[in-house]
């Protein structure tokens, strides 16, 4: 199911060229890191969550071993964007051992009895790229290293500039995810899904306001 929904991802980007994928993949992230699709950089079975809800944590550290020795059985480790860094699930107050704290996101809604898996991915999008219509089988966060994110949904829309801000949005709803502003957005995202489940699947099932694509616009034509 996951390679169909990478194959799938791959054909819409072929049909709309004007409309880069950013959506999650079963693609590896690899060494180089440029604008594109996002990847993947790792993927991990979580333990039973420590509660109704988690919190992600993302401290970074000076090396591999360093971030390896403050690790849980619910972190993981990854090296990007010129640093190492220690991603853990746990409770809002719980902290790293040494390292650098840079940001707590969450609450992340969790349920009793469900086989959690973490999908974490990286990404670089020019501004103005977007991901396809999707949805999620469980919650998803994002983090952005630098640059502006637009997230829409039936709902509303979110908006969040610069370094260091962050997004979250249930499961279920469909979404868009788009980089507005001026600068290459690069960032982080955290997929929390049934195991049991497809994590994203694409839809049509509904369409935008285009209030991303108005802000984007907004964005160039005060540059």
């Amino acid at each position: 199911m996951r390679a169909i929904i990478s194959g799938l991802i791959g054909l819409a980007a072929l049909a709309f060229p004007s409309m880069a994928s950013a959506q999650a993949t079963a693609r590896p992230c690899g060494a180089v890191e440029q604008a594109g699709p996002a990847c993947l950089l790792v993927r991990k079975e979580m333990p039973s969550p420590p509660g109704r809800v988690v919190f992600w944590h993302l401290d970074r550290f000076p090396s591999a071993a360093a971030a390896s020795a403050a690790a849980t059985s619910g972190s993981v480790v990854v090296d990007s964007f010129g640093a190492t860094w220690l991603f853990t699930l746990e409770r809002k107050a719980w902290r790293a051992k040494g390292g650098e704290h840079v940001s707590t996101i969450g609450p992340i809604a969790v349920r009793a009895g469900i086989h959690y898996a973490a999908e974490y991915l990286r990404s670089v999008f020019a501004p103005g790229t977007k991901a396809p219509l999707h949805v999620h089988s469980g919650p998803e966060a994002f983090f952005a290293e630098s640059g502006d994110t637009c997230l829409e949904a039936p709902g509303g829309v979110q908006v969040v500039r610069g370094p260091g801000t962050s997004l979250r949005i249930e499961a279920g709803p469909p979404m868009l995810l788009m980089a507005i502003g001026t600068v290459p957005r690069k960032g982080f995202a955290l997929i929390l899904h049934d195991t049991t489940k497809p994590p994203t699947t694409l839809t049509q099932a509904w369409q935008p306001s285009g209030l991303c694509e108005r802000q984007f616009e907004q964005d160039r034509a005060g540059d």
